[in-house]
């Protein structure tokens, strides 16, 4: 597996709902497909309960009728502006519970699935692309929406057991993955870097703090350099109409700012079965051509 060169390499991102692949590393894929690599994305649920969060859309009746087919289409385009390759996982959005207490899930939910069970069908999907790298979200889900939580487990388990030729026998030749890694880009340190030069360009800042892990800062091991990438993330962002406000908080920060600011998309590196250094400017180090070594006459 090592040493394999670009057009071999193999990035599977998994996620929980359309938009998710377009809101958390898009610039990363967009980097990644502009050098050859192949991008699978996963995406768990079809967005089927997702609330429309775009006003200009949230009244609109022919939307909230047919969401689940405008999702499926935002979701082609987003895949046509990025380039990369995309699998349906068919599980159901849980949507997104909310009061005190919190009401119970529907039952045909994503988040209420035995993560073992449903792993069988990330499993088919590794095994078939066997890629290289995978990237999920962490523990918490990245925020703790239920799908996004379920996601990060099916992946975990599915890492492993893709690898194991006793399990899912019926999916395929076993297959290890090289790299896992955690989706870390909302962190405390990026807003703040941001938030800082738009005060010294004396712009009000409105940055919206996201919810994020106050300690992920100090997980991040990966970063990789994609700013030249930002224009079509944001594309593709506002490709998920129904989902993304172009007048929103996913747009505050003025472009150019955002690309001198914090010019990466960060990662937290959790599973390796290669040699690496921390940190990592590369997703796929440790799998790339070494190069050639001179050897000096003496």
């Amino acid at each position: 597996m090592p040493g394999l060169p670009p057009t071999q390499l193999r990035l599977l991102h998994v996620h929980a709902h359309p938009d998710d692949e377009s809101s958390k590393g898009a610039a990363t894929t967009a980097k990644y497909v502009d050098e050859g690599v192949e991008v699978l994305v996963a995406t768990c649920t079809g967005g089927e309960r997702g609330s429309v969060l775009n006003p200009k859309l949230a009244d609109d009746p022919q939307v909230l009728a047919n969401i689940s087919e405008i999702r499926a289409r935002e979701m082609e385009r987003a895949r046509e502006l990025l380039g990369f390759r995309q699998v349906w996982l068919g599980f159901v959005d849980s949507g997104l519970p909310e009061g005190d207490p919190l009401p119970p899930l529907p039952d045909d939910a994503f988040g209420l699935v035995d993560p073992v069970v449903a792993a069988g069908a990330l499993v088919k999907v590794i095994r078939e692309f066997r890629p290289h790298v995978v990237t999920t979200y962490d523990e918490q889900g990245g925020y703790p929406h239920p799908d996004h939580v379920m996601c990060h487990r099916i992946t975990l388990e599915a890492f492993k057991a893709a690898a194991d030729p006793d399990l899912w026998p019926e999916h395929g030749p076993a297959w290890q993955p090289a790299k896992l890694y955690y989706h870390m880009s909302f962190h405390s340190r990026r807003a703040e870097q941001l938030e800082l030069v738009m005060h010294e360009q004396g712009l009000d800042c409105q940055f919206a703090h996201l919810d994020q892990d106050p300690f992920s800062y100090g997980r991040l091991t990966t970063f990789i350099e994609c700013a030249k990438y930002f224009p079509i993330r944001d594309e593709a962002l506002r490709a998920h109409a129904t989902q993304i406000d172009p007048d929103g908080p996913w747009f505050a920060v003025p472009l150019a700012i955002q690309q001198a600011g914090w010019p990466t998309e960060d990662y937290q590196l959790v599973v390796s079965k290669v040699p690496t250094m921390i940190p990592e400017d590369d997703l796929f180090s440790g799998l790339r051509p070494q190069p050639l070594v001179p050897e000096f006459m003496i």
